[in-house]
């Protein structure tokens, strides 16, 4: 069977890293503490880091899923670590942060997928960064209330959990996560927290048509999703999914349009846009936005 052949990247991902780099990230080293930019290899790693901000990532760097698209290390999870959601908290206020991205890897071997763990570091960041604003980017939690009404009573602005892909792909991209499952967290957190802003993500690039993007805005939209990205998906290895396309710089800036014709708070839709991409300027223009129209 001859092998596919790879697609070409077009120029807009010539992305380098400089002497931003090193800083921040041996701040993270010297704290035991990681960050998605650098396990998911982020394109935009060598800008957030220069900028002095960071996606943290707890409960340690091993998933107990194997999504085909994300290079985060698959395995036995590590035992949590206690003390991490203060050593987050602390490395914010070294930062300067004003405004705090935590996502982790999947749990599932926990018994409440890690909402604890989560709560903690919100609890521990609010206290020593009393000014900074949260957004957590949590997996599914199982789907389990019980789990969500953790994380939602520490009360964080944002609550994002990524869709990441169509329905239709979910088994070939997602193969042990459900679509309507991460809807339902989606709808169960806006109509249980109504003040805490919700967020999702999708890659595109992957196969979908234009018609299943559109279908999944309306679907996130129908539980009052407020804050929605579009990115290129960018394949880690080639152990991972192929890239089907590298979906051109006129179609992100028309799902753009779309989304925000369709009644999304905030939209950003571009190559390089990542779910905690520029989060804090997402958040920022929607609480502008929303200041101008009362």
């Amino acid at each position: 069977m001859e092998k596919k052949k790879r697609l070409k990247k077009p120029d807009w991902f010539k992305v380098s890293y400089d002497s931003g780099v090193g800083e921040v990230a041996k701040m993270m080293e010297d704290n035991a503490l990681h960050t998605v930019c650098k396990e998911a290899n982020c394109p935009n790693r060598g800008e957030c880091y220069k900028k002095r901000t960071v996606t943290y990532m707890i409960m340690g760097n091993q998933c107990s899923r194997n999504c085909k698209f994300c290079n985060v290390t698959n395995g036995v999870p590590t035992k949590l670590d206690e003390n991490e959601p203060l050593r987050v908290a602390e490395s914010a206020k070294k930062l300067n942060l004003k405004h705090v991205v935590v996502t982790s890897v999947t749990r599932d071997d926990l018994e409440d997928g890690g909402a604890n763990h989560f709560a903690k570091t919100i609890t521990e960041i609010r206290r020593l960064n009393p000014e900074t604003t949260i957004e957590v980017l949590i997996p599914d939690l199982k789907g389990e209330p019980k789990n969500l009404d953790i994380v939602i009573a520490a009360k964080p602005d944002v609550i994002n959990h990524n869709m990441e892909t169509v329905e239709r792909l979910y088994e070939k991209v997602r193969p042990e996560a459900e679509y309507e499952r991460s809807l339902f967290v989606l709808k169960y957190v806006k109509e249980n927290a109504p003040d805490i802003l919700t967020k999702t993500g999708i890659m595109v690039g992957l196969g979908e048509t234009e018609e299943e993007v559109y279908k999944l805005m309306d679907d996130v939209l129908a539980v009052d999703c407020d804050i929605f990205t579009i990115g290129q998906y960018l394949q880690p290895t080639r152990k991972h999914v192929d890239v089907e396309e590298y979906v051109s710089l006129e179609k992100f800036d028309e799902y753009k349009k779309v989304g925000e014709e369709k009644g999304f708070k905030f939209i950003a839709s571009s190559p390089l846009v990542r779910s905690s991409y520029t989060a804090a300027e997402a958040l920022e223009a929607h609480i502008a936005k929303t200041k101008s129209e009362k």
